[in-house]
């Protein structure tokens, strides 16, 4: 236990923003390398044709279904693990690193079983117009193989961070990435495999990461994985809820705000383009989570410092890391938007430059995403914070506001009046509405942090139940 002692006094002395920008950097490393190989995978698809860019489109739903899986263990396990530790219990955070690494394998393996038979299907109810459905299909083939260790990796790898062990992850995630993006020439065009060998190379680099994550674990600064602590029961499962449900349900409607697009992508296209739409918002929703997982690796290096800090009592620190969090978030998002703005048609000409009308489309869409982009910090770094406390309810509502409650009355209703154009600019009106509702929590949940912080309880001596 020594390794975790340690980690302990690191995670509730270190000054805070100091703290965070350590956590912080890893998380943010992961995360980019991880939407740089999505993005190295669009590009290389795109010189085979457009109806293979809008095929692994189409496959970013069933993508998304994946990081839902492996997000709802990750952060439900993390949170506890992290508050746990902060509590010095060590042996409920073994437990529930266990159960939290065991569940997602079985999930995995059961949609893998289940989707092979019925991919095609899957991708028509995915979006996929005819010409796209059989780049749709080899894309995903491999994908489905793999689902239990890209679900599994992603528990691993939030696990680890929120232990405040980011840099392990880093590790496990910067290597499958580097892997993917050295894969893709070879399968794509030296074997001739096309978009099949996108798919292999994302499978095998995937397995390669979550090894690496799974030996990351055996460090002794990190709650080691053992069988012998799978012991899941009603209250592991319920804790597990707890702390991930608002990632479950954040990433269940990006699925289907993802399933929506692609359909609304295709009806409002001009005549004959519908391949052309459908890869032009492919290409954006790519562009976009590039830029936008910079920032959330960086809320990501909070995440661990609240949750330590949390379970300790030391509020003040919380707030502390909040505050410096959301700030530099959103001056960094400002940037990025700013340069997106500006350089969209040479941005999205990057993926295909051969379709002027993919090219148009997808500028256009790009715009509108980056006018608003920045006030998307406010409601990330809320809802990490929320859920990171087991303000489970808040903190659902949150993440489900931007492709929820927003996102989808707007891809219903702005194309019936506006047709394309509506649907460009769908996501700019869902999140400038998740903005506005996010600002009533972000100051209550300051002030309650303000009212529970006492200048004298500056360290914790005994493990705090409460906290946990």
């Amino acid at each position: 236990m020594a390794g975790l002692d340690k980690k302990y006094i690191e995670m509730t002395q270190t000054p805070v923003p100091r703290l965070v920008l350590r956590l912080a950097v890893p998380s943010m490393i992961s995360m980019v390398v991880t939407a740089l190989y999505n993005v190295v995978d669009a590009a290389f698809v795109g010189r085979l044709s457009t109806e293979a860019t809008a095929g692994i489109g189409i496959a970013f739903a069933y993508m998304t279904f994946i990081q839902a899986v492996g997000f709802f263990f990750g952060h439900g396990s993390g949170n506890f693990i992290s508050r746990a530790l902060g509590a010095r219990h060590y042996e409920r955070a073994g437990q529930m690193a266990a159960v939290g690494f065991f569940s997602p394998l079985m999930v995995g393996a059961v949609a893998a079983l289940v989707g092979l038979p019925l991919l095609p299907r899957i991708v028509v109810l995915l979006g996929a117009p005819p010409n796209v459905v059989p780049h749709a299909c080899n894309y995903l083939r491999f994908i489905l193989l793999a689902s239990p260790f890209m679900m599994s990796a992603l528990t691993l790898n939030n696990q680890l961070r929120l232990q405040g062990n980011a840099r392990f992850g880093m590790v496990g995630i910067v290597s499958g990435a580097i892997l993917n993006i050295i894969l893709d020439p070879v399968l794509i065009f030296g074997l001739g495999m096309g978009v099949t060998g996108a798919s292999v190379a994302t499978a095998v680099s995937q397995l390669f990461a979550w090894a690496i994550l799974l030996r990351g674990t055996m460090r002794s600064e990190a709650v080691h994985i053992r069988f012998s602590n799978f012991r899941p029961s009603v209250s592991v499962y319920r804790e597990i809820v707890a702390g991930g449900l608002p990632s479950l349900f954040r990433q269940a409607f990006n699925c289907l705000s993802a399933i929506m697009l692609n359909h609304a992508a295709a009806h409002y296209a001009p005549l004959g383009h519908e391949a052309s739409s459908v890869a032009a918002f492919a290409v954006v929703s790519r562009t976009t989570m590039f830029a936008f997982s910079l920032i959330l690796g960086f809320a990501q290096g909070f995440q661990p410092v609240c949750g330590y800090n949390y379970g300790a009592r030391l509020y003040q620190r919380v707030r502390q890391a909040y505050l410096f969090t959301f700030s530099l978030s959103f001056v960094m998002l400002t940037v990025l938007s700013t340069l997106g703005y500006i350089f969209a048609p040479q941005i999205i000409s990057l993926f295909r430059s051969e379709d002027p009308e993919l090219i148009r489309i997808g500028a256009s869409a790009l715009r509108w995403q980056c006018i608003v982009f920045p006030l998307c910090t406010l409601a990330t770094t809320t809802g990490m914070l929320l859920q990171n406390i087991r303000h489970t309810l808040p903190a659902t509502l949150l993440s489900i506001g931007r492709q929820g409650l927003f996102f989808i009355p707007a891809i219903l209703l702005l194309p019936q009046w506006l047709g394309l154009a509506g649907v460009e600019m769908a996501q700019a009106a869902a999140d400038l509405l998740t903005f506005i509702l996010t600002i009533p929590f972000a100051i209550s949940i300051n002030r309650s942090l303000s009212a529970k912080y006492n200048p004298n309880n500056v360290t914790i001596s005994q493990p705090d139940n409460s906290a946990i």
